[in-house]
């Protein structure tokens, strides 16, 4: 009996041996595996979700962007677009696929630093599930006026803000949105006291300025400076941190007394956390080399937009300075997705 009990030990043993070796083998065969597929990535089509309907910004920069990258890694690139809620339909669909670098989300301010601090619950969370891969383009917009509105500067504006405060009403895109934040942070900078109307979109914002709906707007370039041109609104200044190339004759909000005011309209990749640093920094070598190509500038050019292209982790940190800088906005003015 003890040697039938030592014998019946030892086979238990080489089972247990003979199962961790297999183990070990398959851990070693899916790894080989993994290594492999990340060598000869892509070898199918990637999906880029837009979070925005076609038409739209971040639709026109994945339409522009989108076929060159497609050429540069050999494989399709398909555009998808998820539009709604703020663009968190888009977030969080790429949020929970797979992390193999066929699902990339070209994402805006708004679904990715400002939304989290919107919604009561997410089902998922920029920080956590979502990895930077870089910045494709980056849009100012600019302080625009009704003729109507009796002032030629931005000192001008906070005047009359001051002085008559809740006469005056601006327009944005909706809430949350790029328009809609810079208002507040223009109340907040300067005490004047303005009323936000919120609109489906830039366009329909643009088109009640124009009939004197709404008399202000931290307008998209693109949109607004047609309108400036032909006289029909003044311009007072832009928000971004540098003067625009597509209104140089504009000030910023900064150098007209409003120190570190900067709002942009911003628009990058971003890949599942679980995708492979192989994967990620492909995607951004490709990415980086499709903007720096003269057409594409000259593109982004009449946009009004810059051109992006920093490494990972540049944009991973410039996405928490924004992430951490809107929750504050956002929690100080009660600012909800309704």
């Amino acid at each position: 009996m003890i040697f039938g009990r030592h014998r019946f030990t030892r086979r238990q043993a080489m089972s247990r041996r003979n199962s961790i070796k297999f183990l070990a083998t398959l851990s070693l065969l899916a790894a080989m595996g993994s290594v492999h597929a990340q060598a000869n990535y892509p070898n199918k089509a990637i999906r880029l979700v837009v979070p925005a309907a076609p038409g739209g910004a971040a639709d026109f920069f994945a339409r522009l962007v989108g076929p060159k990258l497609a050429e540069a890694l050999g494989q399709s690139v398909v555009i998808e677009n998820r539009s709604g809620a703020s663009g968190t339909i888009a977030a969080d669909l790429v949020a929970k696929s797979a992390g193999d670098g066929y699902t990339v989300l070209i994402g805006q301010s708004t679904s990715v630093v400002v939304a989290p601090h919107m919604y009561a619950k997410l089902n998922y969370d920029t920080r956590k599930d979502l990895t930077p891969i870089t910045l494709v383009a980056e849009i100012p917009n600019v302080l625009v006026v009704h003729p109507s509105v009796p002032v030629n500067s931005v000192q001008d504006l906070i005047n009359l803000g001051r002085s008559k405060p809740d006469t005056l009403n601006y327009g944005s895109s909706g809430n949350g949105a790029p328009t809609h934040l810079a208002g507040e942070m223009f109340e907040m900078a300067t005490g004047a006291k303005i009323r936000h109307v919120p609109y489906r979109g830039a366009g329909p914002a643009t088109n009640a300025l124009l009939a004197g709906e709404v008399q202000v707007m931290f307008g998209p370039a693109v949109a607004v400076m047609p309108q400036v041109r032909s006289g029909r609104i003044k311009a007072l200044a832009v928000t971004s941190a540098a003067r625009s190339a597509v209104a140089p004759e504009l000030p910023t909000l900064a150098e007209s007394g409003l120190k570190d005011f900067e709002i942009t309209s911003w628009f990058g990749l971003f890949v599942p956390s679980s995708t492979p640093a192989a994967v990620v920094d492909k995607l951004h070598r490709e990415t980086a080399k499709v903007l720096r190509l003269p057409d594409v500038q000259e593109r982004f050019a009449k946009e009004g937009a810059t051109a992006g292209g920093n490494a990972p982790a540049a944009f991973a940190e410039f996405v928490r300075a924004e992430y951490d800088k809107f929750g504050k906005l956002v929690k100080s003015k009660g600012i909800t997705a309704d």
